[in-house]
């Protein structure tokens, strides 16, 4: 009993200080990237510089430190939510693995965040792309607040479809395959990769709104964390979902009619 009460008091204790430390690094990072100011762009909007390089910086430089950013900002908005799936696992587990369970639980983790930064690799090309086009054609430029507000309705009506709630059921029970998990490294690997990419399905919507609104605004974080943390650790997290949804959408209703209003 002894062992097990230092052993949840470490894990918890690691996971808040990982927590802790990534939120002050990325609430600096957004302070950085404030600091630099923003691009005001054609229809009254303005262009995250995450997305550009620095003066004298790369494409590669700037791929590089978007990725880093990219890293240590979704370990603190998924982290919440993350750490009651890694102490349920090491409740599956138990002691039986020749392998520290703490060595094992991290490998999960580390599958878990790989995941999310392959998506990162292949977010910033996409966002780069986008805002070269965005700058070099005034006329699409305009519609971009109009595109924001179909993006984020999209993201709100996702909410409610039978794919989320799949995604979202996978995310807060343990399926039969998971009471059965060998206590391996490459099996802890392999679950970590699992919840990695059932995660960045079910919050494909969070992510898009995150992207499309601002991808280092700390209001939009902060908001997104507490909707992906509220609907996988509430008690009703399919009906939370759509909670959510409803305001979504409702958002998402209101910059499309102040994007038309400013084309008109």
């Amino acid at each position: 009993m002894t062992f097990e009460r230092t052993s949840q008091r470490a894990f918890f204790g690691t996971s808040a200080l990982l927590f802790v430390a990534s939120a002050a690094l990325t609430t600096v990072w957004s302070g950085s990237m404030s600091g630099m100011g923003e691009m005001p762009m054609p229809g009254g909007w303005t262009m995250s510089m995450a997305w550009m390089p620095m003066s004298g910086q790369t494409w590669l430089g700037a791929a590089t430190s978007f990725v880093g950013m990219w890293v240590v900002m979704t370990v603190a908005m998924m982290l919440p939510s993350l750490v009651p799936t890694l102490w349920r696992y090491r409740e599956t587990i138990g002691s039986t693995g020749e392998m520290p369970l703490s060595w094992l639980t991290a490998l999960v983790g580390i599958g878990y965040f790989f995941v999310w930064t392959v998506f990162g690799i292949v977010v910033f090309p996409l966002g780069a792309t986008f805002a070269e086009i965005e700058m070099r054609q005034p006329t699409l430029a305009r519609v971009v607040p109009l595109a924001i507000g179909v993006v984020v309705v999209i993201a709100g009506a996702l909410q409610f479809s039978a794919w989320k709630a799949h995604h979202l059921a996978c995310g807060r029970e343990p399926s039969g395959r998971e009471r059965t998990l060998p206590a391996d490294a490459a099996t802890a690997w392999r679950h970590g990769l699992r919840l990695g990419l059932n995660c960045t399905y079910g919050c494909a919507g969070f992510t898009a709104i995150l992207l499309v609104i601002g991808v280092m605004d700390l209001r939009v974080m902060a908001l997104v964390t507490a909707a992906i943390t509220a609907e996988r650790l509430a008690p009703n997290g399919e009906r939370v979902a759509r909670g959510i949804g409803i305001v979504v959408s409702g958002v998402g209703l209101l910059l499309i009619a102040r994007a038309a209003t400013g084309l008109g």
